[in-house]
């Protein structure tokens, strides 16, 4: 696939919508895009694709034993490739928002999305992203945008220098924060990762789930 810039004007594109919709439809022909999000940029594949999501890999130079997270427009969304659970639902408000929580995923959930059984799962705050992933069926296999090893992109310009995805979207306005997600293990509540969100904040949703349903 030919590398693409879709606007060469990140902040004021005359129409971002028109961009994200072209990005959906080349993700549904195998497209890996370069997207923005309120964290730093990320890199997109069709979830239902497989050998789009072994291209994102490939792109990435990222090792086969380190999953890709499931980006999804919502809750609801999410819930297609996760188990339900107590600890789920009491970190779900944060959505959107910077957290991406690693949790059982489904039977039916690919294996190549979930290959020791748990799938990470994050829903973006951020309207381009969003957009691209409503216009997308909802859910896309996600990654940061750089090599492994290297700093992921954290502005427009980053995320065109590093060369990777067949397509890099505007951001529209709304530049990310630079500040990585964090992530978390369910059902322990573990923080694998301290990013945007604190683990102060994620106890005391925790505890107060838990003295609710007792």
């Amino acid at each position: 696939m030919t590398f693409d810039v879709i606007s060469m004007v990140p902040n004021t594109p005359p129409d971002w919508l028109t961009a994200v919709h072209n990005a959906a439809a080349a993700l549904l022909r195998g497209a890996v895009v370069a997207y923005p999000s309120e964290t730093v940029w990320g890199l997109a594949a069709h979830p239902q694709h497989p050998q789009a999501v072994e291209r994102l890999y490939a792109l990435k130079g990222r090792a086969a034993d380190k999953p890709v997270q499931v980006s999804c427009a919502g809750v609801d969304e999410a819930l297609h490739y996760a188990v339900p659970s107590p600890a789920l639902s009491a970190l779900a408000p944060l959505w959107p928002g910077p957290l991406t929580l690693v949790t059982a995923a489904r039977p039916e959930c690919p294996a190549y999305l979930a290959p020791h059984g748990q799938v990470g799962l994050r829903v973006p705050d951020h309207p381009v992203a969003l957009a691209l992933l409503q216009l997308s069926g909802g859910a896309l296999a996600t990654t940061s945008c750089n090599r492994s090893g290297l700093p992921a992109a954290r502005t427009w310009e980053e995320a065109v220098t590093s060369g990777l995805g067949d397509l890099v979207l505007p951001d529209g306005g709304h530049p990310a924060a630079g500040i990585a997600s964090t992530v978390v293990l369910l059902p322990a509540g573990e923080v694998v990762r301290e990013g945007a969100v604190s683990a102060v904040t994620l106890r005391q949703l925790l505890v107060l789930h838990e003295e609710r349903e007792q």
